[in-house]
Parts: C-alpha cells; sequence; structure tokens
C-alpha cells in the first residue's frame, strides 16, 4: 500500500482530487491505528461465559469493537484479520458501494415501447417492456405500468408483449442449490426484469358465515390452476401451512389437500414459484387478461437492440425509487435478491474503469453479470482502502459459501461511511436492535442503541454495524461466528452489543 500519496497532501497526484486526497488519508490512518493498536481488551467476559454455554470456541469467533470516529486501539479485537464468512453482513459492501459510486438518488428505468401505430384501441404491433435491473418491480408497480399502457388508449395488442432482460447476463441457476429450499423467495435469482421477486403471494381469509376459506393468488399467472378456496378447520391456528398440505411441485398448478384454521383469520404466505423461468411471461399475461386487456399474440423474451433500438424511442419510462430508499429494504430486511440486483447493477453501468470519484452511468455498452460487478467493487474497494485485507466476492449478497471478509476490512469500511457524506443513508438503511428490520426480536438491554446489519446461514451468525455507548460516543461493532453451532451464538452476539453499549 502506498502511504506517502496517502498520508501526505504533498505527495498527491496533481489531478487527484480532494475527497480522494480525504478518503484515502481516513482509509490510511485507519490501517495504522489498526495495525498498530496493541492494548486491545480481549473478549469480555460475559461474552466468553456465553460462548462456553453454547459450546463455540473463541476460536471460531472474530470481534471488533472500535471508535467510529477515528484510529486508535479498539475496546475489543479478537481475530480481526482472519477471512470469514460474514452472510449478509457482505450487503454492507454492496450497498456502501452503491451509495458511493452511484449516489443515493440513483434510480433504475423501466422503459416501455411500442413499433406499431394504436387504432381503434388496438396496437398494430408489439409492445415491449426493457428491463433494466429494477431491484423492486413489485406487483404494485408493475401494475401501474400496465395500466399506462391502458390509459394510452390500448384494450387490445394485435402482436406480443416482448419482456427484454437482456441487462443482466447471469448463469441459469437451479433455486433449491444453495439450501434445498426452492420455494423460499429469498433464493430467488436476479433477473434485469424481475417482477415481484418472482413469487406468488397467496392470502387466505375465512368466508363470512361459511365453510371454506377464500384463497387470493398475486400476481394471477396466465395457464396456472389456483384453487379458490380450501375448507374450514376448527381449533387453534397453530402451524397454518402444514395444515393447509399445499402441493407446489407441479407449475401449472397449486392445490392444497388440508384445510385451514378459522381462528387463524387473515394470513398471507409468499412462495416462490416452482417455474421461476416462466414466472414474468406468465405474470405478466395474467395481469394483462386480467386487466380486461386482449392479446392476439403471446407473451415472450426477446431483446430490444440494433435497428429496433435506434428506431423507437420509449413511449414512457417508469423509474424506480431512489438508492437512498433501496438499500433500506435491502439491510433492513436482508432482502437478498435486491442486493444482488444492485450487485449487477454496478458492473453494468460502469462503462470505464473506477476512478476517484464515481463510475460512469451513460449508456451501458455491456449487460451485467457477477465477474464485472466483481471487478468494479474490487476496484473501488482498492481505490478507498488499498489493496490489502481485500474481500472475497460471489454475488455481493452473502447468499454464499465462498463469500469471505475479516473483521478488520469491514471496521475500515464503517469508519469510512461513518466519516463520509452517505454516512445518514447507510446508517438510515441498517435495523435497528430491538425495534425494526431482522433485529425486531433481538432480545438485549441496548434497545434502540444499535444499528445492525445482520447476517444468517447454516454454521454463520453475523452482526456489523454502528453501537452508541451510554456516554454518547459511537463506535463500530463486528462480530461474526463461523462454527457448527453458530445458532446457539446468538446470547453471545447480544451480550457483546450490550457490553459496547455501555
Amino acid at each position: 500500500m502506498r502511504l506517502c500519496p496517502l498520508l501526505l497532501p504533498t505527495c498527491q497526484p496533481p489531478a487527484a482530487r480532494p475527497r480522494q486526497a480525504a478518503i484515502g488519508y481516513f482509509s490510511a490512518v485507519l490501517l495504522i491505528g489498526f495495525l498498530g493498536a496493541a492494548r486491545a481488551q480481549g473478549l469480555p467476559p460475559e461474552v466468553d461465559a456465553a460462548l462456553a454455554r453454547a459450546k463455540i470456541p473463541r476460536e471460531a469467533v472474530s470481534v471488533l469493537l472500535v471508535d467510529a470516529q477515528g484510529p486508535g486501539a479498539p475496546r475489543v479485537s479478537h481475530r480481526p484479520t482472519v477471512p470469514v464468512n460474514p452472510a449478509s453482513v457482505m450487503k454492507l459492501v454492496t450497498t456502501y458501494a452503491a451509495l458511493d459510486l452511484l449516489g443515493p438518488g440513483y434510480t433504475w428505468t423501466t422503459p416501455v415501447f411500442m413499433d406499431g401505430p394504436v387504432r381503434d384501441g388496438t396496437l398494430q404491433g408489439n409492445l415491449t417492456i426493457q428491463g433494466q435491473g429494477d431491484p423492486k418491480l413489485v406487483l404494485e408497480r408493475m401494475w401501474l405500468l400496465l395500466r399506462r399502457v391502458q390509459g394510452m388508449g390500448i384494450r387490445n395488442i394485435a402482436g406480443d408483449i416482448v419482456l427484454d432482460r437482456s441487462a443482466f447476463d447471469v448463469p441459469n441457476a437451479d433455486p433449491s442449490n444453495f439450501d434445498g429450499e426452492p420455494l423460499r423467495p429469498y433464493n430467488a435469482a436476479p433477473d434485469a426484469l424481475l417482477i415481484n421477486f418472482k413469487s406468488v403471494v397467496m392470502t387466505f381469509a375465512p368466508e363470512p358465515g361459511g365453510n371454506v376459506a377464500r384463497v387470493q393468488f398475486d400476481p394471477p399467472l396466465a395457464g396456472v390452476q389456483m384453487q379458490a378456496t380450501v375448507p374450514l378447520l376448527a381449533g387453534d391456528c397453530g402451524d397454518y401451512r402444514g395444515a393447509l398440505k399445499a402441493d407446489f411441485s407441479d407449475p401449472k398448478q397449486i392445490r392444497f389437500a388440508g384445510g385451514y384454521a378459522q381462528s387463524c383469520a387473515e394470513k398471507v404466505w409468499a412462495v416462490a414459484y416452482a417455474d421461476p423461468k416462466s414466472y414474468a411471461t406468465r405474470a405478466v399475461q395474467g395481469m394483462w387478461q386480467d386487466m380486461g386487456g386482449k392479446l392476439q399474440g403471446t407473451v415472450r423474451t426477446g431483446t430490444l437492440s440494433g435497428t429496433t433500438a435506434a428506431a423507437y424511442k420509449p413511449v414512457f419510462e417508469v423509474r424506480s425509487a431512489p438508492l437512498a430508499e433501496i438499500i433500506r429494504d435491502i439491510n433492513k430486511y436482508s432482502n437478498n435478491v435486491m442486493a444482488q440486483q444492485v450487485y449487477l447493477t454496478l458492473g453494468r453501468v460502469s462503462a470505464t474503469p473506477v476512478s476517484a470519484s464515481t463510475v460512469s452511468t451513460d449508456a451501458p455498452t455491456a449487460p451485467g453479470s457477477f465477474e464485472a460487478s466483481r471487478a468494479v467493487v474490487l476496484r473501488w474497494w482498492t481505490d478507498r482502502f488499498g489493496a490489502d485485507d481485500m474481500p472475497i466476492l460471489e454475488n455481493g449478497s452473502g447468499l454464499s459459501r465462498n463469500e469471505r471478509i475479516s473483521a478488520n476490512a469491514l471496521g475500515r469500511l464503517l469508519q469510512a461511511a461513518y466519516a463520509s457524506p452517505m454516512m445518514p443513508e447507510l446508517m438510515n438503511s441498517l435495523p435497528i436492535n430491538g425495534v425494526d428490520g431482522t433485529l425486531r426480536r433481538a432480545k438485549t438491554r441496548a434497545s434502540g442503541y444499535a444499528h445492525l446489519k445482520t447476517g444468517s446461514l447454516n454454521e454463520v451468525v453475523a452482526v456489523a454495524g454502528y453501537v452508541h455507548a451510554a456516554a454518547g460516543k459511537r463506535y463500530v461493532l463486528v462480530a461474526i461466528v463461523n462454527h457448527p453451532n453458530a445458532r446457539a451464538a446468538r446470547p453471545a452476539i447480544d451480550a457483546m452489543v450490550d457490553w459496547a453499549a455501555k
């Protein structure tokens, strides 16, 4: 690492920007502080005791607790340089890189094209919806997009509805590969046109005065038979999902062999669709027809490119929420596929190498890919923090057995973020201990005193973020456990948060 250009303003190259110098200086000082910390305390006794009760050795734990505002000896430093699997805590790298490179106001657009005139309510040609990676094109927003089409006087489409998903180049993935749970929405794969996270939302509601519960499916999927009612059962609600005896094995029908307890009142259950490849086409066709629209052709995947793209301008665009809002959903609720959408966007919009300021967001020349995004983020990391102690990235979400980062590296990132203009946006995106997001049910005395990203996989439990201590000081806390008994380490993590908040 070149300390002279980072530490001494007189060593800066003439073209270096003040922001680059400030960030580089801060990163170098942090690194020196970490490397020179000789008197950091080991694990607090109450944390050690909780680990012993969980039968987790200290060698399976990495902890760093350091002042958020600058260098100096950490309050706690235990195995901080060991690369470990951070699970969803890796989302901090993706979301802070996105804030820094794209800016908090960055938005995604979904343009809509028509290649023919409209006569007497009929589009004489194709309607093309071009996905560009919007991480939150949920059901309501897709309905509004189709409603805007109808607002142009279109009730019938003589051609096809074409879904252009070419903005991302991602390999086909079996959603059961990671953990054998293909119906879990968190296993949804990224997609340039990611509609409703490729999930079906089922709402169960007992019919007043009747003996059945009605089932509403959103979105309606074309060509899929969906059972409209299930018998009502007596007794406690309990495991209502198990009592339904749902069968999702056939993509062309959703069936229930059981019933639904009347005492459950209304419940909502979201599942990933069994055939994710056909989800977008089925969803768009089902929604268009449910809105009274007619289609003489089909809904199909295609590409708007070359002469077609040059000849037609979009008739309108649907714009996403800004990045600052998107990362709240990603970090508060640990949304894997949204994190991957942002990560892939970083690779897609960087038409030029990462500089000291921001990536170029002009006219992407290639589809986004995990390889391109990895290169962008690692160049950004080198620019901000140097080439030492770099993370190992796969998809940027932490839903990975291969991603690795050290507690020191996360600590440096969080300290740099705290000193940056993006600090309010990043901190606002983190779950508040005992209040909301993935920490809503956290049982610690420090409720409301910590903003922490959580991470959880088989054999991994982690937190990383900021803790506000009773004396008014704010600390960066990173605590990661990699062990077969990791889930039993939650009391130890809670004890560490409480200790940090003293």
